[in-house]
């Protein structure tokens, strides 16, 4: 996070892993609820904070995202780069609010709890011995057929053993495992406060759904076509930077992260970055008016203003909200009517990303429709030759085969490569589909701005037993 942004609380809470800092007497757990409460915050409103009983630290947490602050000295915590936050005290010596970079924020409500599910997998008199029993998910009626692990060929003891390892903390904030084997449903397992009826944020999965509808919207003919190009279906903006090769920028190159503009996420001397675009006016204008790096269609770089820009390109030519285009014409069709989607590419969705959030098993829905070639029940939802073509490599983004929108990736599996792919965004929210083992996986999680261990537990749990 290079870019200083308007609020400086969010380089100081946002910021991502590196060498802890702690205080020479660390602050017990007792301690640690004097900072406990609502408080000011930027963008949303409001934030959390909570001491955990688990780790003995103090957590900042912005809807379903938590993030560690460090004890370093009285009333001063830091994040894991050593960027101060500084809780002040009233004439009674109680905490009322806290100072990050130039801004003060207020205490608004000290009376907030906060469930012990939160902290622990599964709330159980002894976790490093606990021994889990599986039992076949229910069908609820929601669209997907469940069965149990029998003739599956995944491994009832390796499953066993991974739900024990989160349980016992092995790996830490994993949310829910759902797997899809033969279409169906056979294994389903939520830790926390997480059940199947909590709505998830997706964070950067939202990608491939955005690919899906641009897929459905080309089949309407809304859109012409993947050659179509930005300047055409943007005739009001005047971008910034112009450039002849600006003008050849297409739907194929936003589709597949190659739009050449200066905005790359995993390199640090991009110019463009998401920080940025999330506290400008206008996202795409954001995005665009940045000057041009590479040749439009020859460079994969991780560009979140693409995926957005294909949003915009889907209202204006549907003259719907990207939410209700979704209702209509994909989330209907599966039976999904629990979703909440807020996107509005502007400074006020900037800690909310414009992401979808759907339930896990709606996420696995979406992940077996493409497994299906985009049939659901009998009736096209999906064109198949778009499933074909947005899951068919077209670039190579962060040395990762890539589609359009989706990531074409493999694990290893002991000496077996299993190819895939897979829609995954930031924290864990992971929709793996394994076609050649008729293999839907879903991950849901909240290791925010850390390494998550879905992938782990895919290859040393899952694949295997197949």
């Amino acid at each position: 996070m290079r870019h200083i942004r308007k609020f400086f609380i969010l380089l100081i809470l946002l910021a991502g892993a590196g060498s802890p800092v702690f205080a020479q007497s660390k602050p017990s757990f007792g301690e640690l609820k004097e900072y406990e409460g609502l408080y000011q915050f930027a963008n949303p409103p409001t934030l959390k904070m909570a001491a955990s009983p688990v780790d003995t630290l103090l957590y900042a947490i912005i809807n379903q995202a938590r993030y560690p602050l460090r004890p370093k000295g009285k009333d001063v915590f830091v994040n894991s780069t050593g960027d101060p936050v500084t809780f002040l005290r009233d004439a009674k010596g109680e905490i009322d609010r806290y100072i990050a970079g130039k801004d003060t924020f207020r205490l608004l409500d000290k009376a907030v709890s906060f469930p012990p599910q939160m902290w622990y997998p599964r709330m159980v008199a002894d976790p490093k011995h606990y021994t889990y029993r599986y039992s076949p998910p229910s069908d609820n009626g929601d669209g997907l057929s469940t069965g149990s692990l029998e003739g599956t060929g995944l491994d009832p003891s390796l499953l066993s053993n991974m739900v024990d390892s989160i349980v016992a903390g092995v790996y830490p904030n994993v949310h829910g495992i759902l797997i899809i084997k033969d279409r169906r449903l056979v294994f389903e397992e939520y830790f926390y406060e997480y059940t199947r009826d909590s709505l998830q944020e997706m964070r950067s999965a939202t990608k491939s759904v955005i690919s899906a509808l641009t897929g459905i919207a080309i089949r309407k003919g809304l859109i012409s076509g993947v050659d179509q190009r930005l300047a055409a279906l943007f005739p009001e903006y005047r971008w910034e930077n112009p450039s002849p090769l600006k003008d050849r920028i297409t739907v194929r190159d936003l589709l597949d992260n190659q739009s050449g503009v200066n905005y790359d996420e995993a390199w640090d001397k991009s110019i463009g970055n998401e920080n940025a675009m999330d506290y400008s006016s206008d996202w795409v204008k954001y995005t665009f008016d940045l000057p041009m790096l590479d040749t439009p269609g020859v460079h994969g770089r991780y560009n979140s203003g693409n995926p957005i820009t294909l949003g915009r390109i889907i209202e204006k030519a549907s003259g719907q909200p990207l939410a209700q285009f979704a209702s209509a014409n994909l989330f209907r069709p599966l039976g999904i009517t629990r979703f909440k989607w807020n996107f509005k590419p502007d400074r006020s969705n900037a800690e909310n990303f414009c992401q979808l959030y759907l339930t896990p098993r709606e996420m696995a829905k979406f992940g077996l429709l493409f497994l299906q070639d985009g049939v659901w029940q009998g009736h096209e939802v999906i064109p198949a030759a778009w499933v074909k073509e947005s899951t068919s490599k077209h670039s190579v983004v962060q040395n990762v085969n890539y589609g359009y929108l989706w990531w074409l990736k493999y694990l290893d599996a002991g000496a077996t490569r299993y190819y895939s792919f897979a829609a995954q965004g930031n924290g864990g929210q992971k929709i793996y589909v394994f076609r050649s083992l008729n293999l839907v996986v879903v991950t849901t999680g909240g290791n925010f701005n850390t390494q998550s261990p879905a992938d782990v537990l895919i290859r040393k749990y899952i694949l295997p037993g197949l």
